[in-house]
């Protein structure tokens, strides 16, 4: 994954009943937690968590 790619919100994140489209527009390496990544929805929602809660289109 990398800045720009689509991918896919988990629930987990947005309370919606399926996964999410949206874009990674952040990503950041966190010493406690791994990588962390920032992404926003078509809507303008922006959502972020670690690397566990998106996944490649």
């Amino acid at each position: 994954m990398a800045l720009g790619d689509d991918i896919l919100i988990s629930p987990d994140l947005t309370l919606q009943k399926d996964w999410v489209k949206g874009k990674i527009i952040e990503m950041e390496d966190n010493s406690f937690v791994g990588t962390v990544i920032s992404a926003e929805t078509e809507d303008g929602n922006v959502f972020f968590g670690r690397a566990n809660y998106f996944k490649e289109l």
